[in-house]
C-alpha cells in the first residue's frame, strides 16, 4: 500500500522540488522538508533522481545556501506524466480516428506531438502488444475545415448561417439558412440544430452536407427552445414532434448474447426468456432511426410493438425484394 501511494504522490513531489529550483529561489533541503512534509532522505534521494534520471542540472550554491540550476533553460519533462499515462495516450489516441474528417485532427495531432516531445529521451514505453491490435473506424463522411469552423462560430455567437445543403435523397445542393442552437457529435457524425426559418421549426443539418456558409446578423435566443425540441441522442438527433413511443421487440436466440451484452437506450428493458430469446424494449420518438436499426438484424428480430413500426418493416422489405 505505501508503495502505490509513493507511486502516486512522487511524480507531484519531484514537480515541486524542480519548481522551487527552477524559481531561483535557492531551496535547501530544510525548507524542502517543511513545504513537502516528507524526509531529509526523501529529499536528497529525490534531488539525485532529478540529476541521475532527467539529467537536471542541480548543483549547491555555499553562499546561497539552496540548490540552483546551472542552465536557466532546464526544466523537467514528463514530470506529471507515469508510464501507464503515457501508455493510456498511446492506447487511446487510436480511438480519436472519428475526429479525422473534422479540423480536430490536426488539434488532436498537435497535442500527441506537443506530449511527445514532453518525454524525456531516456524513457521508453514498452507497447509491443498494440502492434497486434488494429483499430477499426467507422466509415464517416468528409466535412470541409471551413464548414466545422463556420458552425461552431456561429453556434458560439448566434449568428444566422446561410448555406448550401444537399439532403439524404437531394441530387444536388440547395440554399438554406438558419439560426444555429447547438451542435452534435453521434457515432462520428457532426450535426447542428436550429431554427430554420424555411420550415418554421427546429431542424438538424449534418455538417458533412453543407458548403458555402456565410454569417450574418445576430439572432435572439428562444427561451421556449427546449421545450420545441424533441430529439433522443440514443437512437437520433433529428427533432421530432410525435411523441415518444415504446418499442417492444424479441430477438433470436441466436444473437441472445450480442443483445444482452449492450446498452441500446438508456431506458431500455432487456431480459433473456426461457426459450433463449431475448427481449428488449424502450422509448423513442425516433421511429425512422428505429426502423433502420431494427431492419439491420433481419430475421433475427421481431417487432412486437408498436403496430406502427411493425408495418414499416414489412413494407421496406416488400420493397427490398422488389428490387431483385
Amino acid at each position: 500500500m505505501a508503495k502505490k501511494k509513493e507511486n502516486h504522490t512522487k511524480p507531484l513531489r519531484l514537480f515541486k522540488i524542480e519548481q522551487a529550483i527552477q524559481n531561483m529561489n535557492y531551496p535547501n533541503v530544510e525548507k524542502l522538508m517543511d513545504e513537502l512534509e516528507v524526509s531529509r532522505r526523501t529529499i536528497l534521494r529525490d534531488i539525485e533522481e532529478l540529476k541521475d534520471y532527467y539529467f537536471a542540472p542541480i548543483e549547491y550554491d555555499k553562499i546561497r545556501k539552496g540548490y540552483y540550476y546551472t542552465d536557466n533553460t532546464y526544466f523537467v519533462k514528463n514530470m506529471m506524466l507515469t508510464e501507464s499515462e503515457i501508455f493510456a495516450v498511446t492506447g487511446i489516441l487510436p480511438l480519436m480516428e472519428r475526429y479525422n474528417n473534422t479540423p480536430l485532427k490536426k488539434t488532436i495531432s498537435k497535442v500527441y506531438d506537443t506530449l511527445s516531445q514532453m518525454l524525456p529521451n531516456q524513457v521508453e514505453v514498452q507497447t509491443s502488444f498494440m502492434n497486434d491490435v488494429e483499430f477499426i473506424a467507422d466509415p464517416i463522411p468528409a466535412i470541409e475545415e471551413e464548414v466545422f469552423n463556420a458552425v461552431f462560430k456561429a453556434t458560439k455567437l448566434h449568428q444566422i448561417m446561410k448555406f448550401d445543403y444537399r439532403s439524404i435523397s437531394a441530387t444536388e445542393h440547395k440554399p438554406h439558412e438558419l439560426h444555429p442552437y447547438k451542435i452534435y457529435s453521434q457515432k462520428g457524425d457532426w450535426y447542428v440544430l436550429g431554427f430554420s426559418p424555411k420550415h418554421n421549426n427546429y431542424s438538424t443539418y449534418t455538417l458533412a452536407r453543407m458548403k458555402n456558409i456565410t454569417l450574418g446578423d445576430t439572432f435572439e435566443l428562444d427561451p421556449e427552445y427546449k421545450n420545441k425540441v424533441h430529439i433522443d441522442p440514443n437512437f437520433g438527433i433529428w427533432n421530432n414532434s410525435t411523441p415518444p413511443e415504446k418499442v417492444e421487440l424479441l430477438f433470436d436466440k441466436s444473437v441472445n448474447t450480442y443483445i444482452l451484452e449492450r446498452t441500446w437506450h438508456k431506458n431500455q428493458e432487456c431480459h433473456q426468456n426461457a426459450d433463449g430469446s431475448v427481449y428488449l424494449s424502450f422509448t423513442s420518438n425516433q421511429d425512422q432511426e428505429t426502423l433502420f436499426w431494427v431492419m439491420k438484424f433481419g430475421s433475427k428480430v421481431k417487432v412486437l410493438n408498436p403496430p406502427s413500426l411493425r408495418d414499416k418493416v414489412v413494407e421496406e422489405l416488400k420493397k427490398s425484394l422488389e428490387n431483385y
